[in-house]
């Protein structure tokens, strides 16, 4: 990527919501939640197995095998990127979505999840979505799940084999995606957006698993809203959204309900996921956060957290 000139500032998953024309395709009856999207039961999901898994244990094993990650280096760009290795079997722990376990219950959530979005990033979907491929993951409120879900689906999204994902911690104030991975960073977006002689090689991660590239927050500033409103903000959104054919950017935003950060962003990306935590998030705080998104954009729900008396599956030990 070229360096810029200076600018201006100016769970468990049991249940997934789609819009109603992904529903009318599959013919099923929807249980309306008033906002114009559906939950599906989820007993929809079906046990298959993910025919890119095998072929990306495959990478990662030889990747693993060539290179020291947490000291190595590969030329990207100008500049060296970093590479570092994300721990699987912590990953497996922590009832997250991983090459290993392709066939795992939440794993097929996140097929069903990511189908649509897909769709409507490469322009397959019923109407063209402008910067469909760069996803902002959010929530009315902190401790929803919103990472968690970030980063499942970036993992999702990577084990397909002809897409590349960039997992981006914009939640500046409160990064979690880093902390929950296990890995250091000492710098990331915001100390690209601040120094425009800075290339964006300089910050990027890139990691073991073969498709997946992350994007630290980097250090804390006391005026992130305004930093994520500028123009080097929207250049650098736009520039992730057109470079790349078959990339799909996934912004790990904050809370709407908690800075005004993430209504600022909703309005860079082209699809919004709106995360909300079983038996516990109001309908009136659902209300009010998604009174904050701009309604012309693509805004999908998924329920987080939820128990099922299927089976014994509860992602309730992942907090945000």
């Amino acid at each position: 990527m070229k360096k810029r000139e200076p600018q201006n500032e100016s769970p468990s998953l049991s249940e997934t919501i789609y819009s109603s024309e992904i529903m009318k395709k599959r013919e099923m009856k929807p249980e309306k939640l008033g906002v114009d999207e559906f939950i599906y039961d989820e007993s929809m999901v079906e046990d298959f197995a993910d025919p890119a898994a095998g072929k990306l244990l495959s990478e990662i094993e030889a990747f693993e095998k060539e290179k020291k990650l947490n000291s190595k280096k590969y030329q990207g760009g100008s500049q060296s990127v970093r590479t570092i290795k994300i721990d699987i079997e912590r990953m497996i722990s922590m009832g997250m979505v991983t090459p290993k376990t392709a066939k795992s219950r939440i794993s097929e959530e996140y097929r069903l999840i990511k189908l649509p979005l897909l769709k409507n990033a490469f322009g397959e979907g019923a109407a063209y979505v402008e910067q469909g491929n760069l996803i902002m993951v959010t929530s009315s409120q902190p401790g929803e799940g919103k990472t968690f879900t970030s980063i499942n689906l970036a993992m999702s999204l990577a084990m397909e084999l002809d897409k590349t994902v960039l997992l981006v911690d914009a939640d500046v104030a409160r990064p979690s995606v880093m902390k929950t991975l296990d890995i250091d960073a000492d710098q990331g977006l915001v100390d690209y957006l601040l120094n425009p002689g800075m290339d964006l090689s300089e910050v990027l991660l890139r990691t073991n698993i073969p498709n997946l590239t992350l994007l630290p927050a980097g250090k804390i500033y006391s005026r992130s809203t305004e930093l994520v409103a500028s123009d080097a903000m929207r250049t650098l959104c736009t520039e992730l959204s057109r470079r790349y054919h078959d990339r799909i950017v996934i912004f790990d935003s904050p809370p709407l309900l908690a800075s005004s950060e993430a209504a600022v962003l909703s309005n860079l990306v082209g699809q919004i996921i709106m995360v909300v935590e079983a038996e516990r998030t109001l309908q009136y705080i659902l209300s009010e956060a998604l009174g904050l998104l701009n309604q012309d954009k693509v805004i999908g729900l998924v329920l987080n957290k939820s128990s099922s008396p299927r089976g014994t599956d509860y992602y309730g030990s992942y907090a945000y």
